[in-house]
């Protein structure tokens, strides 16, 4: 139940352009700040700041960063997605993208010079850089 209120929340930020580490609806956003801010509106996760990084850190080291963040506070899952998980992406030399599933294939992200849209997950250049799909381990508490 609480994955369908995260895509219908989702859905009210698709318009608000991309920036690096935004978050705020309707002003700026990025990937993984949405999805910080989507899961946390709807109660299920803590409130979490990755902050700071920048915007280009993922082209320069082999750390996984966002994928740690990911799995402090979701389950990996075999595919296909339900609505409500996340799809992560390997862009650059480590995960560094990750969106929200709405009805698989179709995706809801923030991507650098779009905004926030709708798209389908397996087209294009994400589809040879999915790296996994996740579900919230837990309600807040």
């Amino acid at each position: 139940m609480k994955n369908l209120e995260a895509v219908q929340e989702a859905l009210t930020w698709l318009g608000t352009p991309y920036h690096h580490q935004g978050r705020v609806k309707g002003v700026g956003v990025d990937c993984g700040t949405l999805i910080c801010e989507v899961y946390e509106k709807v109660g299920l996760m803590d409130h979490l700041d990755p902050r700071p990084y920048p915007p280009d850190w993922h082209m320069h080291q082999m750390g996984e960063r966002y994928l740690e963040h990911i799995r402090g506070v979701c389950f990996e899952v075999d595919g296909p997605p339900e609505p409500g998980d996340i799809v992560l992406y390997k862009i650059g030399k480590c995960v560094s993208h990750g969106a929200i599933v709405v009805e698989w294939p179709t995706i809801i992200h923030s991507y650098i010079h779009l905004g926030v849209i709708l798209q389908d997950g397996t087209k294009g250049s994400l589809a040879r850089r999915i790296a996994g799909f996740f579900r919230m381990k837990r309600l807040k508490k």
